[in-house]
Parts: C-alpha cells; sequence; structure tokens
C-alpha cells in the first residue's frame, strides 16, 4: 500500500509543480492538496480540497483520509503575493501552528516534511564562511520572512519533542530561483537596474527550482530526517549576476540602504526588508555536507548555471546586453551619418592630427654614418658629475 500525501500550499508554483510530481509516483497511492483558493495551474492527479490550514477543519482532513505524509509548503516568501506583511506572517506562523495541532493528533502520521528557509541564519560581517545546520547566525533576521521561518522552525521542534514517533525533515533551502518562481530575488534581478550597497560583493548561492522539488521528493519518500541546507554548488559574487543579466548596479551608501529599501518596497517593484538589505551587503554560504549524505542530492545546477538558467528562461535583457548596446551604436552612427562598422563618421570632421606628405617626410640619418662625418658626435659629453 503506497503513501497518502497531504501537501499545502498547492495553489502556489512550487507546491502545485511539487503535488503534480507526486502524483506520478508509484509509490504514492494518493495526493491530497490543500489551499485556500483553486490552483490556476496543473496539480495532475492530486485531489484538491479547499481549506484554510489556519482553521482546525485541517485537523478532520489529515484523520478522514488517513493521512501518513505532510509536506508543509504554504510558507509565503513574498508579502506582495500574500496581501501584506500581516497576512504573510498569519499564514506562516498561526498556519503552521494550526497545522502542526491537528498532526499532533493524527494517530496515523508518519513523516514530516517543512519547507523553511536559509534565512534563519541572517546575514553579518561576523558569520562563518559556510553555515552548518547546527550553526547559528551571529545577528538573527529580526524581521520578514527569515523571521518567520526561525518561529516556524521552532514549533516544528516543539512538534518534534511531542511526537519522537514521527519523522520530521525541515529543508533549508538557499535563494529559489528559475524560469517560472517567483522570490524576492527573483524580483530583484528583474529590475533594471539593481541597487547595491556601496563598498560591499556579497556571496550569494542560488537552487534551481528543480531541485528544489527533487530535495522535497526524497525528504518525503525516503527515510531521512532532520535539519537539511539544500543549494546548488559554488558561489557568485553579486556583481557577477549583475553582469550575467548585463544589468547595471547603482551603489548606495550603506546609511540610506533603508530609505533605499522602503521606496521600493512601496512602489512594488521589490520586497527589500531590512534583511533583504543585510543580505545583500553581506551574502551568505552554506555547507551541503548533509544534503550530499543524508538527503542523497546532488543537485542538477550549480548555483552558476541556474541563475544561466533563470536569465535564458526570463530572456533578462539588462541596458547593458550586447544586443542592446550594439543597437545603440547604430542609432548614435545612423544620427552622425555613419555606417555600421565604421569606427568614426567622416561627416564628424577630420582627425585632429593629420600625417604629413611622403615628401615632407625625411629619413632619418643612419647614427652610425653620421658619427663619421661628424667628429664631435662621437666625442662623450662631460655631464659635470665627474668620471
Amino acid at each position: 500500500m503506497g503513501r497518502i500525501v497531504l501537501v499545502t500550499g498547492v495553489a502556489r508554483y512550487l507546491g502545485g509543480r511539487f503535488a503534480r510530481m507526486l502524483s506520478t509516483d508509484p509509490a504514492v497511492e494518493r495526493v491530497i492538496g490543500v489551499d485556500v483558493v483553486p490552483p490556476a495551474h496543473d496539480i495532475g492527479n492530486t485531489g484538491f480540497v479547499r481549506a484554510d490550514i489556519r482553521n482546525p477543519v485541517i485537523g478532520r482532513i489529515i484523520e478522514h483520509a488517513g493521512v501518513d505524509t505532510v509536506v508543509h509548503m504554504s510558507v509565503i516568501a513574498t508579502p506582495i503575493g500574500a496581501g501584506g506583511r500581516i497576512s504573510m506572517k498569519e499564514i506562516n506562523v498561526i498556519g503552521t501552528m494550526q497545522l502542526l495541532a491537528a498532526c499532533q493528533r493524527a494517530p496515523s502520521l508518519k513523516r514530516l516534511v517543512v519547507k523553511s528557509s536559509s534565512g534563519v541564519y541572517g546575514s553579518s560581517p561576523h558569520d562563518p564562511a559556510l553555515f552548518s545546520e547546527d550553526l547559528v547566525g551571529q545577528v538573527p533576521p529580526q524581521n520578514g520572512w527569515g523571521k518567520d521561518s526561525v518561529e516556524v522552525e521552532g514549533y516544528v521542534r516543539g512538534f518534534s519533542r511531542r511526537r519522537p514517533d514521527v519523522d520530521v525533515v525541515t529543508l533549508r533551502l538557499a535563494n529559489l530561483i528559475g524560469p517560472g518562481i517567483r522570490t524576492p530575488m527573483t524580483d530583484y534581478f528583474a529590475l533594471r537596474v539593481i541597487p547595491t550597497m556601496l563598498g560591499f560583493d556579497p556571496r550569494l548561492q542560488f537552487v534551481h527550482e528543480d531541485d528544489a522539488l527533487t530535495a522535497h521528493s526524497l525528504a518525503t519518500l525516503n527515510d531521512v530526517a532532520g535539519v537539511i541546507n539544500v543549494v546548488g554548488a559554488g558561489v557568485l559574487a553579486l556583481g557577477q549576476p549583475a553582469h550575467m543579466a548585463a544589468l547595471p548596479t547603482f551603489p548606495v551608501p550603506p546609511p540610506l540602504g533603508g530609505a533605499v529599501g522602503t521606496l521600493y518596497r512601496r512602489t512594488g517593484l521589490a520586497d527589500f526588508s531590512a534583511e533583504q538589505m543585510r543580505y545583500i551587503s553581506y551574502g551568505r554560504g552554506l555547507d551541503t555536507t548533509r544534503m550530499r549524505t543524508v538527503l542523497g542530492l546532488e543537485p542538477r545546477y550549480t548555483t552558476r548555471e541556474a541563475f544561466a538558467d533563470f536569465v535564458r528562461a526570463r530572456r533578462l535583457r539588462g541596458p547593458l546586453s550586447p544586443d542592446v548596446v550594439q543597437r545603440a551604436e547604430r542609432s548614435l552612427l545612423r544620427l552622425f551619418g555613419g555606417t555600421p562598422g565604421q569606427s568614426w563618421p567622416a561627416s564628424a570632421g577630420k582627425p585632429a592630427v593629420e600625417s604629413a606628405p611622403d615628401s615632407a617626410v625625411e629619413p632619418a640619418p643612419d647614427s652610425a654614418a653620421d658619427s663619421a662625418r661628424d667628429p664631435a658626435a662621437a666625442e662623450p659629453v662631460n655631464s659635470g658629475q665627474g668620471v
């Protein structure tokens, strides 16, 4: 008899893709998708139940269906898509509390998988080069999705103590990126000009959405437990992905970082919380030993390849991309009456310095013959500094 899996957050992109992928796995008998609104995308053979995990009704769904595995993917990273920061916190924190209370009362439950974030480590200049799962950041996140993830993980640890018979897996994902997903980082790199912190070039790591789905599948179907970092191999300094996307950067003095973040948030261009501003100042690196040895995941995409796929799929063409620059060059040449391939249009005037005609150029004298004709030239010159 196969698994009966309940997946939360199926109306969102990643949760819907995971439910559809899981519904085709022969080891899974039934997949139940839960969200407050029906999904607009295809979720395959997943049975959809319209329910709010903040409502105790979620407990009756788990008990009635005999669910043995719960995959909690209803943790939101972008307040813009959640209707604001207050609504986002309610879904992330209050929703998780209600879901865990329902799981605690479910005798059929054997496994719980929770999607979390590497944002729980925070960002500071005193952080280690790589965070392993047992380390704590020097400056924990004080707001935003990172703080929500810290609270969610705290409730998950409490559940694990109360239900030691349930295997609990917490996946700390690095910044998700890919062709279809929307996160604060994808919004950031979708800007025409990206703000950076003056004097900082932080290390960034990404995990491709396909590798994130594979990680959730391995955590759901395999005999693993514990907290696991999930990220693609390698790192990029912030200037490198900006160059790959041909995006100009706008260095912001650190004292003005908060004001710039507020401006972007209010205009709806991107979610620049204080935590996000710290991240683009100091960055973060993750250790992936447990991902490979415990979870058994070898990501298909490195950090660089994941970002390159994002740029290719979104067809990002920043103002500094080659085609944009070439079009600008052609426009300037047409403006000055030139033609493509010409270094400088003829109508712009003659060069400032012209070469003399051939008749006016005298050949340089041969130094040896010249010395022979002029005995004085062969004599050494006394510089007056002694011999």
